[in-house]
């Protein structure tokens, strides 16, 4: 099977004619190798001109014989590439084609690759049977010729005889993506369809097949490696637009910064990956204009000069390049980055005070009050450990009562006081306060004069407070102590030396109302017997407490406490304990044990000696009580029953106090019916033979209740009869003159009318002066339209001969009044207003009106009425 293989760009073929020979030796030198070149010319006529890729190993003649110009092994010749290059003189076109070495061993087992071979070279070929190989084909990216283009042809040796068909598979073919190579199934020309990408594929994989019209295989499949050669069609890209580095202040040159790295998608093994970086531009350029250096292969960023600092430029912008073709200005893509270096600042710069001297005053027994604020300088970084200020106290305050805290917002120094000043004692501090910064100063930084101050201080005298000494005050004393008894003096020192003042004293707490005390000594006096079992003593000890008060303006106090230990004295009778208990009819046992409470402590109080009381006389006959220790005894029933009810059994109890004291203390005994386990039956009897406490108070709330719900009901009573009568004075259905009719036709009067109140018949110049009404002062019922009548004026006491003449002459003025009332009597009744379209009742005349009116309607109106309608609607009788 021979296979011709051919190359073709624009329908140019480059193929390789390689001929075997047995004289080839071992190794070669400046021999023409058995390597033939020969440009198949498809019709374009132009000349074509052969370069070799590797010059200083081979040279290639105008006529693609190949030479080698050193000495090469068998192995070393097959590792060395040759790539040769054919360009069109005319057009400038150029292709390109990759031709391997071959050795003896390699045509004993190979097919050679024919391509317009001169036939008197094949002719000295022995024919032998062997398999086909195609080596791989290169294919430059990005072809912009006519396609279909051809890369290869491949002939079986059968096809002689009989009618073949050629294919291919593999990726780019059959499989995705498909429809990049094709093969024409007759001349078994394989294609390329499309411009190829080495960024998306490097290489293809192909297989061929030569099958007869059967599709029975008459050759193994054949592998074809489809290398697609890069082209320089992609740009450096810098994995960020912006590199952020940093570097102290102060580095010397040589110092790293920062590496920038930028990739380029074409191929880093040919000169069309290989980057190079450089420094286009720097901003500032400040002190020079070349801070920085860039490492062309690496793109690591050093400094090459001194003088970095971050006070002046903080900040220098860097303009970075990348090139590829190794940097080749004129054939290489190139891009551009940012760099960003940030000088951070280290601490070069000391903290200096703003003045030498600094003053502040605080009051005396003043702490956590801030005197003076310190304030510094520092040109290094703000709110940075280099920024930050530390104050110390150097001098001048040997009793730690200052501190300089920081304030962290403003960096000044808190001069403070934390311990109290005493005016009496210092009235000035002078300290000397040294500023530094939280972290030491750079290697050969000094501190200057200027971070050390002096801090004046003065202490301003206020007025302090009496202090009591000792506070508190304890004495010790027998309870008991009689009134007006002096205890002890408890005064009070002032600490104003420096100021004269008088100091009085007063009582502040005395729970129990025992003291008292001098205002100007200081002396203590009982008011009061001292007891000891007072309940405002705790544990023998009673508290009082006074206050001192000196002269001052304001005045200031303090106050001091006196503990009185009370010891203790017989002064209480012991009692007995429990003060009630019970006990069955027929007791089994018949006694029980009783002991004694002493308001005293021993040795006053126990042990104790019981006895029973002489009287009454069947004490001593139905009881016994037997000492059973120094603090109990047992009481017992002599006889064998005893009947229920409630006794008082009377004991004398004496305490053993050096001058002991007795008691007659009575025990409640409650005998009760038990059952037959000795438990009371009949509780609810011997209960109600004696109330106790609780059932007396249960009964006082009761009556109490009681009472206040009798005195609300009289009180609503009372209210509910003022409310009634004063209804029946405003309108009462008998006097009301708007719903009754009065009868004047009466002759003469009985005695309830001659029943009258001389005393209004006097003239009104006889009248109290209190009881005379002001002018302008009406009742709601007078008429306010029209002056008052003026009366005759009689004289202040009037004889009682003339009561007739004044009435005559009332009389007489009240007819000739039109303002009066419509009748002769001397009551004002409501005055309803003007304008009313009824007429007076003075005007009625039956005698005028109507006849023929009918009035019986109005014996339906009630029996108000009824009479009205006899009057005028009834007969003549």
């Amino acid at each position: 099977m021979s296979v011709c293989l051919s190359e073709c760009l624009l329908t140019v073929f480059l193929s390789l004619s390689l001929v075997t020979s047995a004289s080839i030796s071992c190794s070669v030198s400046s021999l023409p190798l058995s390597l033939t070149v020969k440009f198949v010319n498809c019709g374009q006529g132009g000349l074509v001109q052969f370069e070799c890729s590797n010059p200083s190993d081979f040279r290639i003649e105008a006529d693609g014989v190949v030479y080698a110009l050193r000495p090469f092994t068998v192995s070393t010749l097959r590792a060395v590439p040759l790539v040769i290059v054919a360009r069109d003189e005319t057009n400038q076109q150029q292709w390109q084609t990759q031709g391997d070495l071959p050795n003896h061993h390699h045509h004993q087992h190979k097919h050679h690759h024919r391509s317009q071979t001169d036939s008197s070279s094949v002719g000295q070929l022995k024919r032998m049977k062997r398999d086909w190989v195609i080596p791989p084909i290169n294919v430059p990216e990005n072809s912009r010729g006519e396609f279909p283009q051809d890369l290869v042809r491949i002939r079986s040796d059968n096809d002689k005889n009989r009618s073949l068909r050629y294919s291919v598979t593999g990726p780019g073919a059959d499989q995705p993506p498909t429809g990049i190579f094709i093969i024409h199934p007759i001349s078994g020309e394989l294609s390329v369809m499309k411009p190829l990408d080495r960024e998306h594929i490097s290489n293809f994989h192909l297989r061929a097949h030569a099958v007869d019209l059967n599709g029975n295989q008459v050759e193994s499949p054949i592998d074809i490696v489809i290398n697609v050669i890069d082209m320089n069609d992609n740009r450096p890209e810098f994995i960020h637009q912006i590199w952020n580095g940093t570097i102290p202040e102060g580095s010397k040159p040589g110092t790293f910064v920062m590496t920038v790295t930028s990739v380029d998608k074409d191929d880093p093994k040919t000169a069309n990956g290989m980057l190079r970086y450089k420094i286009v531009s720097q901003n500032p350029e400040s002190p020079t204009s070349n801070m920085f250096t860039i490492n062309n292969k690496t793109g690591g960023i050093i400094t090459v000069a001194a003088g970095l600092d971050r006070e002046k430029v903080p900040q220098y912008t860097l303009i970075i390049q990348a090139t590829d073709m190794e940097g080749n200005p004129m054939y290489g893509l190139s891009n551009t980055a940012t760099a960003v270096i940030k000088v951070t600042d280290i601490n070069d710069n000391p903290p200096e005070f703003t003045a030498e001297t600094f003053f502040g005053e605080v009051p005396e027994n003043r702490v956590n009050v801030i005197v003076a604020n310190l304030t510094v300088t520092d040109k290094d970084q703000p709110n940075t450990p280099a920024w930050n200020t530390v104050y110390k106290i150097t001098g001048g305050d040997p009793t730690g009562r200052f501190s300089v805290p920081t304030d962290p917002t403003t960096n000044e120094g808190l001069v403070t006081v934390v311990k109290p000043i005493d005016y009496e004692i210092s009235r000035t501090y002078v300290l000397t306060v040294v500023a530094v910064n939280e972290v030491s100063l750079a290697r050969g930084i000094h501190s200057p004069r200027q971070s050390t101050a002096t801090v004046s201080i003065r202490v301003i005298d206020v007025n302090e407070s009496p202090n009591f000494e000792p506070n508190p005050k304890l004495i010790k004393l027998e309870e008991g102590m009689q009134p007006e008894s002096a205890l002890t003096t408890f005064t009070a020192q002032d600490p104003d030396r420096f100021m004269q003042q008088t100091i009085r004293y007063t009582r502040l707490s005395d729970p129990a109302n025992w003291l008292r005390i001098d205002p100007n000594t200081g002396h203590i006096t009982t008011i009061a017997v001292l007891d000891r079992e007072s309940p405002y003593v705790k544990d023998n000890m009673y508290s009082a407490t006074f206050l001192a008060s000196d002269s001052g303006i304001p005045p200031a106090s303090g106050t001091g406490t006196l503990q009185i230990f009370l010891l203790d004295i017989n002064d209480n009778a012991p009692h007995v304990y429990p003060q009630e208990t019970e006990m069955c009819e027929k007791p089994e046992p018949n006694g029980f044990n009783i002991t004694a409470l002493d308001g005293d402590l021993s040795p006053n109080a126990g042990p104790f000696a019981f006895e029973l009381a002489n009287r009454p006389s069947d004490i001593q006959r139905n009881w016994t009580i037997t000492r059973l220790s120094g603090d109990f005894a047992q009481l017992s029933l002599k006889i064998g029953f005893l009947e229920s009810g409630i006794y008082e059994i009377p004991i004398i109890i004496t305490d053993s106090g050096n001058l002991p004291m007795s008691n007659t203390s009575y025990l409640r005994v409650k005998v009760c019916q038990c059952d037959h386990n000795g438990d009371c039956t009949d509780q609810q009897h011997i209960v109600a033979a004696g109330l106790g406490t609780g059932a007396i108070i249960a009964i006082l709330l009761c009556i109490i209740i009681l009472l206040i719900l009798v005195l609300l009901f009289v009180v609503w009573m009372k209210r509910r009869d003022k409310e009634r009568q004063a209804k029946q004075l405003l309108i009462d259905p008998e006097d009301d003159v708007r719903d009754n009719i009065l009868k004047y036709d009466e002759e003469g009067g009985g005695e309830e009318d001659q029943d009258y109140d001389l005393s209004q018949l006097q003239q009104p110049d006889t009248i109290e002066p209190d009881a005379i009404k002001p002018v302008g002062i009406r009742r709601m019922d007078e008429r306010p339209l029209h002056p008052e009548p003026q009366y005759p004026i009689r004289s202040a006491a009037p004889h009682p001969g003339d009561i007739g003449d004044f009435i005559n002459e009332g009389l007489k003025a009240a007819d000739n009044d039109p303002t009066a009332p419509p009748y002769d009597s001397l009551l004002v009744f409501d005055y309803e207003g003007s304008g009313s379209t009824a007429g007076s009742l003075s005007s009625l005349n039956s005698s005028s009106s109507g006849g023929d009116q009918d009035y019986d309607y109005l014996n339906d109106w009630g029996p108000r009425f009824r009479k009205l309608a006899d009057m005028y609607g009834g007969s003549d009788d």
